[in-house]
């Protein structure tokens, strides 16, 4: 978003950042739908984390699919402990800039959010979406069970045959191991500022460079 050129390697566990103790603390409420951005969850519900690129637009694309009960915008999958966003984008953290999904998988269908994540990104790219290049842009998906797990590495397998007939390449998107929840939230999580929380609610004209990417997701 703020800046366009980036470490592409990752930072190892050893050069990353310390971070700190205190963990970024959200507003309490959702912008746009009024429900609380911090654990706990309604009974049921499971978290999803997803990284495709600049967190401001990927979460604008969840908070209003049927099923799902809330977002917030956060990093991820790194090192640093708590990190702030000017470190995350300094590349020297590990995280990347994933949004939070909390849904009812009653009511959301994974397959539904996943088809959402895939069609709105560009997985091909590595290290980056678009001019935005850096590890804290990179695609990945952070799953919290192995149900999720699975059919998010069956969805990927299946993407990845879609793009080929359609003359693209290879998908680099990550499917982490499943990452244990912690007070409800996964391991890694940290939020981000209040002011990236629902950013495209609160500034309709705002940065964004998702939307419909390559193909559809079958």
């Amino acid at each position: 978003m703020l800046f366009s050129r980036r470490p592409v390697e990752m930072v190892s566990p050893e050069e990353a950042l310390p971070g700190r103790a205190e963990a970024i603390v959200p507003p309490e409420r959702h912008h746009v739908t009024s429900r609380p951005l911090s654990p706990p969850w309604p009974e049921g519900h499971e978290v999803l984390v997803l990284g495709m690129g600049c967190f401001w637009g990927a979460e604008r694309l969840f908070w209003d699919l049927p099923g799902v009960w809330t977002t917030a915008v956060g990093y991820a999958a790194g090192y640093t402990p708590n990190p702030t966003y000017e470190e995350a984008c300094s590349g020297r953290t590990g995280h990347a800039e994933v949004a939070l999904v909390v849904y009812d998988p009653q009511a959301a269908d994974l397959e539904s959010l996943l088809a959402t994540f895939w069609e709105n990104h560009d997985p091909t790219q590595p290290m980056g979406q678009g001019n935005d290049i850096g590890t804290q842009y990179r695609s990945l998906i952070l799953p919290t069970t192995d149900e999720q797990y699975r059919v998010a590495v069956a969805s990927r397998e299946r993407y990845q045959q879609q793009l080929a007939e359609a003359g693209y390449g290879a998908v680099v998107t990550e499917v982490l191991d499943p990452e244990e929840l912690v007070d409800g939230l996964p391991r890694s999580w940290g939020y981000a500022e209040d002011y990236h929380q629902q950013y495209l609610a609160k500034h309709p004209g705002g940065y964004c460079n998702h939307g419909f990417c390559q193909v559809a997701y079958a």
